[in-house]
């Protein structure tokens, strides 16, 4: 089995009197690339902060690469990448300053790697970054994080800023240049089709906590909605039921995880009707 590069053990975090993340536990091993799923305000921004150690939880505990997130040595921070929701960038400097001033914080930086992605991403080098556009400057944040090779890579809905070609571009260079080198990814997004093209699995954050963790591919093999006379459907399994039944008088409908065997049952049943769910459909009743 994979060492654990994330490790969080009953975080929790508070606004006042909302409490965002509520005694949170998550295991992310080596090599996975997991899609956070959530609705906006759910925490998912918060999470990410807290696990990276920038924001303090009110309690519980975060590990990077087995050490505490509050505390990590320099040789663990070098192995982490991040793309904030909004870039921190140091706006009076241009692309090149800023990245010639982080270079010295990182000893495996590869500068073929930068230099290639200014050139394809066309980002003047020498033009103060206040005067950059939004989606220059979030390309500016991604090519930061990319630039010491990371095997820790947290991205928080790094495409937002970006047109269809940045994009593309992006999960080009996320495929091609970090995927296959078996970097441990984790990425919030709004854009199911992205996450449909890399996430090995995704993850669902709801009240404060990781409601469902699960292989993508298999979630979509196996999730069905269900469809039929409300009596019928109560007597689908709670362990099968992956969403609460949406009920009405006489019938309703419920997404189900089902196994072959249990599936080609119910399929037996006159009453039943069963059709397969797009992620956005799991997204929308597993998150609501």
């Amino acid at each position: 089995m994979n060492p654990l590069v994330i490790e969080i053990a009953g975080l929790e975090k508070h606004f006042g009197k909302q409490a965002v993340l509520k005694g949170l536990d998550w295991q992310i091993p080596a090599g996975k690339v997991v899609g956070l799923l959530g609705r906006n305000g759910a925490g998912k921004s918060t999470l990410m902060e807290c696990m990276l150690g920038l924001r303090e939880a009110d309690a519980g505990a975060s590990h990077l690469f087995g050490e505490p997130a509050h505390s990590l040595g320099d040789a663990s921070r070098a192995r982490i990448g991040y793309v904030p929701q909004q870039a921190d960038l140091f706006e009076w400097l241009t692309p090149r300053q800023l990245l010639d001033y982080f270079r010295a914080f990182y000893p495996r930086w590869n500068t073929e790697k930068v230099e290639g992605l200014f050139s394809r991403w066309q980002i003047d080098r020498d033009k103060a970054i206040s005067t950059l556009s939004g989606g220059q400057k979030q390309r500016l944040a991604i090519i930061r994080a990319l630039a010491h090779d990371p095997e820790l890579l947290i991205l928080d809905e790094p495409v937002a800023s970006l047109d269809p070609v940045g994009r593309r571009d992006f999960l080009h260079e996320l495929i091609d240049g970090v995927i296959e080198r078996n970097t441990t990814v984790l990425f919030s997004t709004h854009i199911l089709s992205d996450l449909e093209r890399i996430a090995m699995e995704v993850a669902f954050l709801k009240e404060g906590r990781i409601t469902l963790q699960t292989s993508l591919d298999e979630l979509l093999e196996t999730t069905r909605r269900v469809s039929g006379p409300s009596e019928v459907l109560l007597q689908i399994a709670p362990a099968e039921r992956i969403s609460v039944p949406q009920t009405m008088q006489g019938g309703g409908s419920v997404l189900a995880r089902l196994s072959p065997e249990r599936l080609a049952q119910i399929r037996t049943v006159p009453a039943l009707s069963v059709e397969p769910v797009s992620l956005e459909d799991l997204f929308v009743e597993v998150t609501q």
